[in-house]
């Protein structure tokens, strides 16, 4: 019942009010980035939803225009070289996932899931198959997150969404987006400590 009706009308409720909220900071955010280094304040990328369905993921732009688009991070030879001025903040404050909000509202996202995979990242979407994580939409925030991000490696971070699924119910969306305040409240306030996390961005192929 909270999975197949519930969950939805919040994701619906909740990132309507925050889209209205953050309005005039997205703004703020996609004028600096167009002053900051050329090219479109959005940056858009082919992820895997569920049901092994797939959709067009929306982030503010935080690299350079010729980087690699398909190409995970963590992945990338010397990524933070790509990065740019602005691109580090807005990583190190998570500003650069508002654009997701739109993607909630379409049905692609929910607000809490296990973050969305590119589309070839094979072994990853084959593990989340095997432990039945595909089953739920991807979320902007999601359990594994909250557990150690960057510090995760992938098998680790598929144990925390297998159990994100088992668990799945209103009080378990509920901790996750408190703690996913707490987590950002406390990066945002040590902008760029660690260029290897800001630049690895290893949050499952984000």
């Amino acid at each position: 019942m909270y999975q197949s009706c519930i969950k939805r009308g919040l994701d619906i409720l909740l990132s309507l009010i925050a889209l209205i909220v953050f309005l005039p900071l997205m703004l703020i955010c996609a004028i600096w980035i167009r002053l900051d280094s050329p090219g479109p304040a959005l940056f858009r990328q082919k992820r895997i939803g569920a049901g092994d369905s797939t959709f067009t993921i929306l982030k503010f732009r935080t690299m350079r225009q010729d980087t690699p688009s398909e190409v995970a991070t963590h992945l990338m030879t010397d990524a933070s070289s790509h990065i740019t001025r602005c691109g580090r903040i807005l990583r190190c404050t998570s500003l650069d996932e508002l654009p997701q909000l739109i993607n909630i509202l379409r049905g692609d996202m929910s607000l809490v899931g296990p973050r969305p995979a590119l589309w070839n990242q094979f072994d990853l979407i084959q593990m989340r198959k095997e432990h039945h994580i595909d089953r739920v939409k991807p979320g902007l925030t999601g359990w594994a997150q909250v557990n150690g991000r960057d510090m995760l490696d992938m098998a680790q971070k598929v144990q925390f969404d297998a159990e994100y699924v088992q668990r799945l119910s209103f009080l378990m969306d509920l901790r996750c987006i408190w703690r996913t305040v707490a987590v950002v409240l406390q990066r945002s306030a040590i902008i760029g400590k660690d260029e290897k996390n800001a630049a690895s961005e290893a949050k499952t192929g984000e």
